[in-house]
């Protein structure tokens, strides 16, 4: 008993430590960000920032990160309202219908993950051209559609293949049809499934910057990992605390979505690894 409360204690130190550690560089862009233009960091007591605000409202007026983070929502919003309802609708055809074409289909999008993006950029490139998608963000949706829609498929796949499928057989007694079934059956109870995908393709999509850096050329276009790099190129790390509060901004979007769907994306992870 006493081995096993002094394991647990060990766990707990361990675990503290560790977030402790994963903590150290997010409040070190903090201090950097809150400390004076005039200051070295090294110099003075460097656990506590001199408190400059107004550096905030500097960075957001030169980086021009407040156009770079509409563009970055409406980017991740289009995406992952494309790619859940697609993807929703593909998962259950697919888990409810086990047919060879289905189950070839569902084999061809597997092997799709397996498929860096960056690897088919140019193809990409020379079809987005083709339609007039090219510094677009429509564009830029389609795009990141495409490539997250795989990953949709098979998350909401698994987690229908692990519903009864006397559910479905309930409803088409009460007259629905199977798309009435998904959307006022199964739809709901798949929130877990939502989330998970939310938070594990989301952040991809927002902090997407490889395909951006091909397809959002102008300025008024460029999405927050793009505005980034070049106010960071402007000033070539002359001026840290700038670059530190750009950096604050434009993940607390990130943090805000996080600390809503983290709930969900555990209970999706748990629901998972005991049904599966």
């Amino acid at each position: 008993m006493k081995e096993n409360k002094m394991l647990r204690i060990f766990r707990v130190f361990l675990i503290a430590v560790i977030c402790f550690m994963c903590l150290i560089p997010f409040y070190v862009l903090l201090v950097l960000s809150l400390n004076a233009p005039s200051r070295v960091f090294y110099e003075g007591n460097i656990f506590v920032p001199t408190f400059t605000w107004s550096n905030y409202r500097d960075a957001w007026v030169k980086s021009r990160v407040g156009q770079a983070m509409i563009n970055s929502a409406i980017i991740t919003f289009g995406t992952l309202s494309l790619t859940i309802i697609l993807g929703g609708m593909a998962g259950y055809a697919i888990a409810r219908r086990n047919t060879a074409y289905n189950k070839f289909v569902f084999s061809l999008l597997i092997g799709c993950m397996m498929i860096p993006g960056i690897i088919i950029t140019v193809p990409l490139y020379t079809l987005m051209r083709k339609i007039g998608a090219v510094n677009t963000l429509w564009g830029m949706i389609l795009l990141c559609s495409a490539l997250a829609m795989p990953s949709a498929v098979f998350i909401f796949t698994t987690f229908v293949r692990a519903l009864p499928v006397e559910m479905d057989e309930a409803a088409e007694m009460d007259g629905c049809t199977g798309f009435d079934t998904f959307w006022k059956i199964i739809f709901p109870i798949l929130k877990p499934a939502t989330a998970s995908f939310v938070i594990l393709n989301g952040f991809g999509v927002w902090n997407n910057y490889a395909q951006a850096a091909f397809f959002l050329q102008s300025r008024d276009k460029q999405n927050v990992p793009q505005a980034m790099s070049v106010f960071f190129q402007q000033f070539g790390g002359a001026k840290w605390h700038l670059m530190a509060a750009t950096a604050v901004i434009a993940i607390v979007p990130v943090i805000i979505i996080f600390l809503i769907f983290q709930r969900q994306f555990i209970e999706g992870l748990t629901e998972g690894a005991v049904k599966g």
